[in-house]
């Protein structure tokens, strides 16, 4: 077994395979449900019964199962065919309201005789209460099974990788697999199988993507050790006839195991929150990387880290090809602790910070030189917050600002030095004058300004103070300011 492969790609180049999934197009076909998540908290048992008491706070809906692929191809760029069967139902009608969106071309089959599947769960501090399912697993009608299956086979026309997202809910049967896997063959297009059952109902795909518990189930052999798991994808591969198995191991990574060998992929997160989905986010980026040409094992190392993002979010989250290429830039795939993100991608993390009971702070400022003043006032902010987020001036709000000569420093100069510092959790690049944009959409606990500000004068401070948030005067380190020490230096 090798870890990995003596000739690694670079981060550019890798990054170049995620800039290319916007021009690709992949089929998504199988099991939608709907993914709801109930949050809330726990402070007593209830009188009625030994269990928790859970006091809602929040209420969300997502897309579940083959949905979750889609949406995740669709925040990666990808141009994404999503063909599944839905029920007549008002699941059903929140899971199309959900998929409407410009990457997401929806192939939906109706069938009235079945509920659209429903997971619901019951999350406090983090942590599942509860999961309860709603689901009918009655065989779809050869009428139904027909449409879907010429929708797919249609969708696979015009793809440039097919994925098979198998969640066992009755889309796809052994004789649909089968139908749709040699249509795809025979079009010359890679079919990626998220499996659930006897992998040998997948003969003739490309690669399958079983979990360490399906692999062994499968196969019936001990996957404990990964000298067990490379044994028993092998014979997988062998048994069911597939090109390649990716095995995903949670905190062991991943094995990749095809013709040239197996191939372990050391897990790139360091720090889980909620595994939800994770699998779909792996076998999105799995599709993405192969229709964008590139080989399975650099296509294994794109999921491997994307795994590594979506596991520190909540919920069945999704991995932005933005957030994909700034690990691979910066090297740190391991994204809990990646401190410089893009606004859509901040809100993920600090939405799943809060969840975790985290106070929330915020500052803004330009940041050109760092100097002890800049490094108290960032202490002292996040002194009153267990989370703290910087909004720094991009390069040409600065010059607005301070004149054509400013910044010394690229907005990319200041961020590394910014996130270098123990402080600072989070940084955000903004355009405008005012960081109110920021502020409104981050909704922080303490807002913070140095004290050279009068509190009426803190942009942002009496939307902060509205909703009942802290606006906090940060004392001023005499004697230090970017301008003086800027006019020093031209001395």
């Amino acid at each position: 077994m090798r870890a990995g492969d003596m000739s690694l790609p670079d981060a550019s180049a890798l990054a170049a395979r995620v800039e290319a999934f916007a021009s690709v197009r992949v089929a998504c076909i199988g099991d939608a449900m709907l993914d709801r998540y109930v949050y809330g908290t726990v402070d007593r048992v209830s009188p009625e019964a030994p269990i928790p008491v859970l006091h809602i706070t929040e209420q969300i809906a997502t897309l579940g199962g083959a949905g979750n692929v889609a949406r995740n191809l669709a925040a990666l760029g990808a141009a994404t065919a999503f063909v599944a069967v839905l029920g007549d139902d008002e699941a059903g009608r929140e899971i199309e309201r959900l998929v409407a969106g410009p990457r997401i071309t929806p192939a939906l089959v109706r069938d009235a005789n079945r509920p659209t599947t429903i997971k619901t769960r019951y999350v406090a501090s983090g942590q599942q209460l509860l999961r309860a399912d709603r689901e009918n697993g009655a065989a779809f009608s050869a009428a139904t099974e027909g449409a879907m299956l010429e929708r797919a086979e249609a969708a696979i026309a015009e793809a440039a990788v097919v994925v098979l997202s198998d969640y066992g809910k009755g889309v796809l049967t052994d004789a649909g697999c089968a139908r749709l896997i040699a249509a795809a063959r025979k079009a010359g297009k890679p079919v990626i199988v998220d499996p659930k059952a006897d992998l040998a109902k997948y003969r003739g795909a490309g690669i399958v993507t079983p979990n360490r518990r399906e692999l062994g189930e499968a196969v019936r052999m001990p996957v404990g050790s990964l000298a067990e798991v490379e044994a028993a994808a092998q014979q997988a591969r062998a048994s069911a006839g597939v090109d390649a198995v990716l095995v995903t191991l949670s905190a062991d990574g991943m094995l990749l195991v095809d013709a040239g060998g197996a191939r372990h992929l050391p897990a790139e997160a360091r720090e889980v929150f909620d595994v939800s989905g994770a699998g779909d986010t792996v076998v999105a980026v799995l599709a993405a990387a192969l229709a964008a040409g590139a080989p399975a094992i650099d296509a294994a190392r794109l999921a491997n880290a994307a795994a590594g993002i979506v596991v520190a979010k909540r919920g069945t989250a999704v991995v932005l090809a933005a957030e994909l290429i700034e690990a691979l830039h910066t090297g740190d795939l391991m994204t809990g602790e990646r401190k410089l993100a893009p606004l859509a991608a901040a809100l993920e993390r600090i939405a799943t910070w809060r969840a975790r009971g985290s106070r929330i702070g915020f500052t803004n400022g330009v940041f050109d030189l760092i100097h002890p003043g800049h490094v108290s006032l960032l202490a002292q902010a996040r002194a009153n917050c267990d989370r703290l987020i910087v909004g720094l001036n991009a390069d040409a709000s600065v010059k607005r600002l301070k004149g054509p000569e400013r910044p010394i420093q690229t907005e990319a100069a200041r961020a590394q030095v910014l996130g270098s510092l123990s402080s600072v959790d989070l940084v955000i690049v903004f355009a405008e004058d005012t960081p109110i944009r920021l502020i409104e959409a981050i909704r922080p606990d303490v807002l913070v300004k140095g004290a050279d500000y009068a509190l009426g004068e803190v942009v942002g401070g009496d939307f902060v103070r509205g909703y009942g948030g802290k606006v906090l005067l940060a004392q001023i380190e005499p004697g230090h300011s970017t301008t003086a020490t800027i006019k020093r230096m031209a001395r």
